[in-house]
């Protein structure tokens, strides 16, 4: 199956192309952003009519692909160090730099005058700040700082309130807790990845928690960040943006994930556990928007 789809590929470069710049732009992140953004337009009282959502949706898309487009540009020498990257078309030479430097450009700045006429100019604003924070700041600080997860989680976070600033046209304070609740959940999620990839990271000399501060203090910080998580994930309720159903399912799933970040302090726990750590912070999260989608 795999000898006869390269063969195919070979035989039609155009196919070959296009699969790169779709690698290019991370479809499993895009997609996530996809439904977090879809999430807060939902969760926003304010209402927008259907034609405008869907362009507020597909140029966010837009500009989450092209900053991973420029994401992989600058960082191919990297990619081409660590296992799980040195297949991605830039550091495999399948495709020329400058193309992936051009389409990141240009999706990016398509996209965001877009997004600012049918979204509003706070979420224009929103998509820029993302857009600039993680290309130029958290994409170059990953190579001298631990604090990049910090950084790096603040574009990670946004998408939500792109979609509720599009409803609503400002970030009110059920909008900023849902920017709360994504911005501490990428930190676990994140963190379990450094522990089970520490050499892959390593090789690239990128200053991720366990190689700077070691293997104890970030299972101590995911314990710390994943309890802060759940705490401001059971202020949805009261703040109105879900029923008692959706608090009860919360507070379950999250002494779930808080049990097994504790395990984390236990000594039998090695790369086994991040990555189941690392699998669960991703159900976690399905389960709590589908909850809020479901009892809002």
């Amino acid at each position: 199956m795999s000898a006869s789809r390269d063969a195919a590929t070979l035989a039609h470069p155009r196919v070959a192309f296009v699969r790169d710049l779709w690698a290019l732009t991370k479809p499993g992140i895009t997609a996530m952003v996809l439904c977090t953004t879809a999430g807060g337009l939902y969760l926003a009282p304010g209402p927008i009519a259907r034609l405008r959502a869907l362009v507020v949706l597909l140029t966010t898309a837009a500009v989450v692909s092209g900053a991973n487009a420029l994401n992989q540009y600058l960082e191919r020498d990297l990619d081409g160090l660590m296992a799980r990257t040195r297949n991605r078309p830039l550091p495999a030479h399948r495709l020329d730099q400058r193309v992936a430097l051009w389409f990141g450009l240009a999706l990016a700045a398509l996209a965001v005058p877009i997004l600012t006429w049918a979204g509003g100019a706070m979420t224009g604003l929103l998509a820029a700040i993302a857009l600039g924070v993680y290309v130029l700041v958290y994409t170059p600080m990953k190579q001298v700082s631990s604090h990049a997860l910090l950084v790096g989680a603040v574009p990670g976070a946004i998408p939500p309130l792109i979609g509720w600033t599009a409803a609503m046209g400002r970030p009110t304070l059920p909008g900023m807790a849902l920017f709360g609740v994504l911005f501490l959940w990428q930190l676990p999620h994140f963190l379990a990845i450094s522990l089970y990839r520490k050499e892959d990271y390593a090789r690239a000399g990128l200053k991720v928690l366990p190689l700077v501060h070691g293997e104890r203090a970030t299972r101590l910080a995911i314990v710390a960040y994943t309890a802060l998580l759940v705490a401001l994930t059971l202020t949805l309720t009261p703040l109105g943006l879900a029923g008692r159903a959706y608090f009860v399912l919360a507070a379950l799933a999250g002494a779930a994930f808080v049990a097994m970040a504790l395990r984390g302090l236990t000594k039998t726990a090695g790369r086994r556990w991040a990555r189941s750590l690392f699998l669960l912070s991703i159900l976690y999260l399905v389960v709590l928007f589908a909850a809020l989608i479901v009892d809002h």
